[in-house]
């Protein structure tokens, strides 16, 4: 497995980067850098060493990606656009070795790996229709002979600092927008994924040079410590944050003591309804993927299943079935549905919560545990599990970014409704039914208080052609599609007179 993912880690090309376009240079152990060592949670190897940016590091950056804003900003939105679409190209020839790294780097499975790139791709691909459509309103003014229109300009330098569990995908959300809109991106990546944002930083520095464009357009800076800098920096409009509840209060506090403006793509706490009207069998697809796929280890997994009381035995036997078929191992064998959480850091946390389930009163109908010997070699591994629990429990309260799954029984639709609205977190929510009815109230104003709200078809996962991102403590962002490129772009409204006088708003009279 290493001889391969050096291969691969060679045909992207990010074991000779131009230092000109990136930071994120691979060092050798012996080189006396600062380093983060990035290691493999599929079998606890490590992969390569990645340099720290340091305080000088950062402060040429910014300087270089202020300088680059001046010109990208002047460059025709179309011409932007085309550069992102050859970012799109260049990602589909790397397709294959970029997810390849996604999922050793990270630990999700390789059909998930591949599916990550073809997000960033998807993106590429509208960000360049959107490139023709940065559209601003024409307005009717209340004086004769003048014109209202408003318009929207580029921000400037877009501080984008995403999470380990999506290490490409987010990163292309923001950056193909921005980019698109005239700004410039500088990218602070998980530290647990430092590899893969060095591979997606060679790719676009390749495209960038070969357009004989200037350095500081897209800047990569790896460290714990670059955040906080970027929060704290005045020459950044806009921070673009994905991450822990937690940690966001603390980047929403500090960008708004300097009145920046702040995307935050928070914690999920994400529950589907099964009515007693739904499809048991297609209910039961969607339940498992969301609460198994990345090993629950997504902002949108399926925390919590909330299911009628008439089917709730019935399907909870389903449900027991269906984990007792799932296979746990390497997410490259692409015959495995369960790769490992990301660190042991993560299972501590996993093994805390069923712990912390079982005293508050949690009934588990499948067992957790972690998984060793054999295949097991990194200690990453864990069995998903689920529990009967109550709305109420401190920790169904919380999000564990584990393979967790609580089940909670429901009498009416109201019920159930409350129950999924009585979490702190507002990212993603489903309801399984075929009753029209339910679906309608589920989507209504009395329905689902989160930012996404789906029907027959589960939590996880989201298409990048709508806007994504959630309300309460999720944070309230937005993302991808729709028109989730206002947040990039700062908006103007314009008035010309063009008589020869000089008439004044609410008809106030003011004569010399």
């Amino acid at each position: 497995m290493q001889k391969d993912i050096s291969i691969v880690l060679k045909n992207l090309g990010i074991l000779d980067i131009n230092p000109a376009y990136s930071t994120g240079k691979i060092w050798g152990p012996d080189s006396g850098a600062a380093t983060i060592e990035s290691f493999s949670p599929v079998n606890g190897k490590k992969i390569a060493s990645v340099q720290v940016a340091t305080a000088d590091d950062y402060e040429n950056v910014m300087k270089t990606a202020e300088q680059a804003f001046l010109t990208w900003r002047n460059i025709p939105a179309p011409k932007r656009g085309d550069v992102v679409r050859q970012l799109g190209d260049a990602l589909r020839a790397n397709k294959e070795d970029l997810g390849t790294l996604v999922s050793y780097e990270m630990g999700k499975s390789l059909q998930e790996g591949f599916g990550e790139v073809q997000e960033m791709i998807d993106i590429c691909d509208f960000a360049v229709g959107l490139s023709r459509q940065l559209y601003g309103l024409t307005m009717h003014s209340e004086r004769p002979s003048h014109r209202m229109y408003e318009q929207w300009h580029p921000m400037g330098i877009v501080s984008i600092i995403s999470a380990f569990n999506f290490p490409v995908a987010v990163w292309s959300w923001n950056a193909a927008l921005a980019l698109v809109c005239g700004n410039v991106c500088v990218w602070k990546p998980s530290s647990k994924t430092p590899l893969c944002a060095v591979a997606c930083q060679h790719i676009l520095a390749n495209v960038l040079q070969a357009n004989d464009l200037p350095e500081g357009i897209s800047a990569l800076l790896i460290g714990n410590a670059v955040g906080d800098m970027m929060n704290h920096d005045k020459r950044i409009p806009l921070v673009s944050f994905t991450g822990s509840t937690r940690i966001g209060r603390h980047v929403s506090a500090a960008v708004a003591g300097r009145f920046g403006q702040t995307i935050l793509e928070l914690g999920g706490n994400n529950a589907i309804i099964i009515s007693k009207d739904a499809d048991l069998d297609m209910s039961i697809i969607g339940a498992v993927f969301g609460a198994v796929g990345t090993a629950g280890q997504r902002c949108t997994s399926t925390r919590r299943l909330i299911i009628h009381e008439d089917i709730y035995d019935a399907f909870t036997a389903k449900l027991v079935k269906a984990y007792g078929q799932l296979r746990i191992g390497d997410p490259l064998d692409q015959h495995n549905h369960v790769g490992p959480l990301i660190d042991t850091a993560a299972v501590d946390m996993y093994l805390k919560a069923i712990e912390k389930g079982k005293s508050e009163g949690a009934k588990f109908v499948v067992e957790g545990g972690v998984l060793e010997g054999g295949n097991y070699t990194s200690g990453c591994y864990v069995k998903p599990c689920v529990a009967e629990v109550k709305n109420h429990y401190e920790i169904v309260q919380e999000e564990t970014f584990a393979p967790i799954l609580y089940l909670i029984k429901y009498k009416t639709l109201d019920q159930a409704i409350a129950l999924q609205n009585g979490v702190p977190q507002g990212l993603s929510s489903a309801i399984m039914t075929l009753n029209l009815r339910e679906a309608e109230q589920f989507l209504s104003v009395n329905g689902s208080d989160c930012g996404i709200a789906n029907v027959n078809i589960g939590t996880s996962g989201a298409e990048i052609g709508g806007a994504f991102g959630g309300e309460k403590e999720t944070g309230g962002g937005r993302e991808s599609g729709s028109d989730a490129w206002k947040g990039y772009m700062r908006r103007q409204t314009n008035t010309i007179n063009y008589s020869n006088t000089l008439p004044l708003a609410q008809g106030i009279k003011f004569d010399l």
